[in-house]
């Protein structure tokens, strides 16, 4: 039902409520009126016909209220029920529910039903930035604790020059592992305020996935790990900086999660309905229970890689495809690799 249908139920219910009060009145004091002329308590003709009318314009008043009041009571309930609970909401109890069964307007229920399902989502919120506060504060304590650390033993006299270097080189890479995540939780929080991407421009795809690769030589070329490329010329009109992220941050989990010696395919198919990019790997793989929650912040099924990121690469390069109207999925198996697909509208 529309909108406007349902405000027409509601002002219909208030409507009918005013008028069955008004017609019960107007009978119980038309009957009194009868009983009082017809019992002979008042003599009409020697009684000022103002004070009879008087007299029942008081008493049809106080009858009045007093069904209004009833009815109104009864019909208003839930909204002073959704008053409390809203001022319950105010001051952070996001526990507060309004019931809604078998009530007689329908839009006072849907109210109340939206009512409980906006609750639930600011708690959901309210959890999720709990929880996000928590897991920053822990990101940021590890490397903190670590070039601290290292720094209080660089302080020693007697180290050599070896150690000394050592402790320099494990303060550098805090550094740069605190930077890194001071920089991706900035770009998360600004994609995750934003609806539009701005700066687009036209593109080639196929150059920007070579880019990439270029970019990440260092980490396949060490570990000699095969490359398979399969890329169409397509030229993509979007954000390029934007997609770089995407691609940097899938390849780097590609060449990350793939032992020495592995495999790294990447295909680009364009159509007229969607440009299709793909990124296997044969690495590692991930259970049913990671592949659920790998697009979730900081959230890292390999602990014992933790140290080599921080848990907002996935959630950054979904998001960026969201904004850019497209959307990525993930599949794969323990001990076989993973495969990441990006579908972007044309």
């Amino acid at each position: 039902m529309s909108r406007r249908g349902k405000s027409r139920n509601l002002w219909g219910a208030l409507v009918l409520s005013v008028f069955l009060i008004l017609l019960c009145n107007g009978i119980l004091m038309f009957g009194l009126s009868m009983l009082i002329i017809k019992s002979g308590l008042i003599d009409v003709g020697r009684f000022h016909i103002f004070w009879l009318v008087s007299v029942l314009l008081l008493a049809s008043v106080l009858t009045g209220t007093a069904i209004t009041a009833i009815v109104g009571r009864k019909l208003l309930a839930p909204l002073n029920d959704l008053s409390d609970a809203a001022k319950r909401v105010a001051k952070g109890d996001f526990g507060a529910r309004v019931a809604y069964e078998d009530h007689k307007v329908d839009v006072i229920g849907e109210m109340a039903v939206n009512f409980n399902s906006m609750v639930h989502e600011l708690g959901s919120m309210e959890t999720l930035r709990n929880d996000f506060i928590v897991n920053v504060s822990h990101e940021f304590k590890t490397p903190i604790a670590a070039i601290e650390g290292y720094a209080t033993l660089m302080q020693d006299q007697d180290l050599t020059p070896e150690e000394r270097a050592d402790y320099s080189r494990l303060i550098i890479e805090s550094t740069r592992q605190l930077s890194s995540l001071s920089s991706n939780i900035l770009k998360l929080s600004k994609l995750e305020n934003q609806e539009v991407v701005g700066g687009k421009t036209e593109f080639a795809l196929d150059e920007q996935l070579r880019q990439a690769l270029l970019l990440l030589e260092a980490q396949w070329n060490d570990k000699g790990i095969n490359l398979d490329l399969t890329l169409e010329p397509v030229v993509y009109y979007g954000n390029e900086e934007l997609l770089m992220q995407v691609w940097l941050n899938l390849l780097g989990n590609a060449f990350k999660f793939t032992d020495n010696g592995g495999e790294v395919a990447v295909s680009l198919l364009g159509t007229e309905a969607a440009i299709m990019v793909q990124i296997s790997d044969s690495g590692t793989g991930m259970t049913e229970e990671v592949m659920k929650r790998v697009f979730e912040k900081f959230y890292q099924g390999d602990k014992s890689r933790s140290a080599e990121g921080n848990g907002l690469g996935l959630p950054l390069v979904r998001r960026i495809v969201e904004l850019s109207g497209g959307s990525v999925l993930v599949e794969s198996t323990p001990g076989k690799g993973s495969v990441f697909t990006v579908s972007l509208p044309v």
